[in-house]
């Protein structure tokens, strides 16, 4: 049995990481397909050594680009990678241009198709994540949903019942199993000089924000007054790091905020589980704040994490000026957020979506590709 895995990014990397240790556990052979969407050794290399997980078997390197420009390259090339390898499924995850990319190039071959953190909807369609996530999953067999109103989302979109499976979140999974390797071999805290529960962290790196001088604007110097108070530390962003530097204020903001280099899975978990409140605009660090009883505060106009905010433990607070930004994480450090009940399941969803993948698989024939056009 032999099933391809398309990925392309840092968030993508961890989820696959967990669903791989159980397919391998149910005996399932995966061949792991690196697009490159992240390709430096910061974004990429080291998270793989971080995870004791196999480097990719193909790794695309498309890198950087437009979203057009990144997806059709992409498509091409795990084309013909399908067409070489033929397996009998392919398993995407989230919400990137990699995710489409893969989705696209399997269903017109007619590879079933299983979708990891299915159902997520922020209902904002200027977000590019928004369109890629709807689009995979009406394109996909098979739908991994982490909650129950991503599920409801999906049946209100006239996605069949029988597709739909709830099987909690695989980053939780995640803080899960790793958490306590990070607590053993991750020096970070002690290399910055951080205390626990007295530092702001604080992560920048979509396109809404950083390719908006007035949003880039409204986050750097809302943050600045706080860092004069309380440690701010900022891993930055490839993307950012442009950003500012093509503005001329990345020294500037360097003065007050810790800025410092992409960090490994292990360090960021450390500084996440350590920090006093969190200011981001990731969806994954979103519930890895949660996840680690941390304060967030969202940097976006809309989140797909809708429970979040319900439990309390997020506030959207979009950065459309420095003074919004600067309150809203003058606030969060005053939040005593009320313990709740963990609504993305109990750490075991990857064992989950490999014995749903095992069974569907089994039941199946091989797929025919369908040729291509001429």
């Amino acid at each position: 049995m032999n099933i391809a895995t398309v990925v392309g990014a840092r968030p993508q990397f961890v989820k696959a990481a967990m669903v791989s240790l159980a397919l391998r556990a149910c005996g399932i052979r995966e061949s792991l397909i690196h697009t490159g969407q992240h390709y430096d050794e910061t974004m990429s290399d080291i998270f793989f050594h971080h995870l004791d997980i196999a480097s990719p078997s193909i790794n695309l390197g498309i890198g950087s680009g437009t979203h057009g420009l990144q997806t059709g390259r992409m498509l091409e090339q795990i084309e013909s990678v399908l067409l070489a390898n033929r397996p009998a499924m392919l398993v995407v995850y989230g919400d990137t241009n990699s995710t489409l990319a893969a989705a696209l190039g399997a269903v017109k071959l007619g590879i079933p198709i299983a979708h990891v953190e299915a159902g997520l909807r922020s209902y904002d369609k200027r977000m590019p994540e928004e369109i890629n996530r709807v689009l995979v999953d009406h394109a996909s067999d098979l739908h991994f949903a982490p909650t129950k109103s991503a599920s409801d989302n999906l049946l209100r979109e006239g996605i069949p019942k029988s597709g739909i499976h709830v099987v909690g979140d695989v980053m939780y999974d995640a803080a899960l199993y790793y958490g306590a390797k990070a607590e053993v071999e991750s020096r970070i805290l002690t290399d910055l000089n951080l205390r626990r529960g007295a530092f702001v962290l604080a992560t920048v790196h979509r396109a809404e924000n950083t390719d908006d001088d007035e949003r880039l604007a409204s986050v750097f110097f809302g943050l600045m007054p706080l860092a004069e108070q309380v440690p701010v530390v900022v891993p930055l962003h490839p993307r950012t790091k442009a950003a500012l530097s093509r503005k001329g204020w990345l020294a500037e903001v360097a003065k007050t905020i810790r800025v410092i280099e992409p960090v490994g899975y292990l360090d960021m978990m450390m500084l996440e589980k350590n920090a006093r409140v969190i200011v981001t605009d990731s969806g994954g660090v979103q519930k890895e704040a949660f996840f680690y009883e941390v304060p967030c505060v969202t940097l976006r106009d809309r989140t797909e994490w809708t429970e979040l905010v319900e439990l309390g433990w997020n506030k959207i607070a979009p950065p459309t000026s420095a003074t919004r930004v600067s309150e809203a994480v003058r606030g969060a450090l005053e939040w005593t957020p009320v313990p709740c009940q963990n609504p993305f399941g109990d750490g075991q969803s990857a064992q989950r979506i490999a014995s749903v993948i095992q069974e569907s698989v089994a039941m199946s024939s091989p797929p025919a590709l369908v040729s291509a056009e001429r």
